[in-house]
C-alpha cells in the first residue's frame, strides 16, 4: 500500500516563501523514482487543480509546472529518496488553497489530471496573508 505523508504548509506573507514536503513509502516502488510525483491544489469553492509535476529516474530529472507558478514555485527530489518538495517563492493571496500530493507510477508521461493519479497525501493548508 503506497502511503504519502505531506508536511509543511502554514500561514505565510504575500510576498514570501514555503517549502512543502512530500514522503513517498510502501508499494511496489519503495522510492519515489519509480513514480511520478505531482502537487495540486484546491482553494474553497474551486476545483483541484495542477500545480507541479516530475518524473523522476536514476538519470534524470526533469519537471513542469503550472503556469500561475512558473518563476515562483519550484518543485524538486530531496535528500532522501523518497521525498519531494515544493518551494513557493513570492508567494500570492491567490495561491491560498489546500495542497495536495499525488503519484502515479511512472510511464513516462507527465500528467495533470487530478483524475490520472492513484495515491494521494493527506491535504496542507497553505494561506498566504497579511
Amino acid at each position: 500500500q503506497v502511503q504519502l505523508v505531506v508536511s509543511g504548509g502554514g500561514l505565510v506573507q504575500p510576498g514570501g516563501s514555503l517549502k512543502l514536503s512530500c514522503a513517498v513509502s510502501g508499494g511496489s516502488g519503495p522510492t519515489s523514482s519509480t513514480y511520478n510525483m505531482a502537487w495540486f491544489r484546491q482553494a474553497p469553492g474551486k476545483v483541484r487543480e495542477f500545480v507541479s509535476t516530475t518524473r523522476l529516474s536514476e538519470t534524470t530529472y526533469s519537471s513542469t509546472l503550472a503556469e500561475s507558478v512558473k518563476g515562483r514555485f519550484t518543485i524538486f527530489r530531496g535528500s532522501a529518496k523518497n521525498t519531494i518538495h515544493l518551494h513557493m517563492n513570492n508567494v500570492y493571496p491567490e495561491d491560498t488553497a489546500v495542497y495536495y500530493c499525488a503519484a502515479r507510477l511512472d510511464d513516462g508521461n507527465y500528467m495533470q489530471r487530478p483524475t490520472d493519479y492513484d495515491y494521494w497525501g493527506q491535504g496542507t493548508q497553505v494561506t498566504v496573508s497579511s
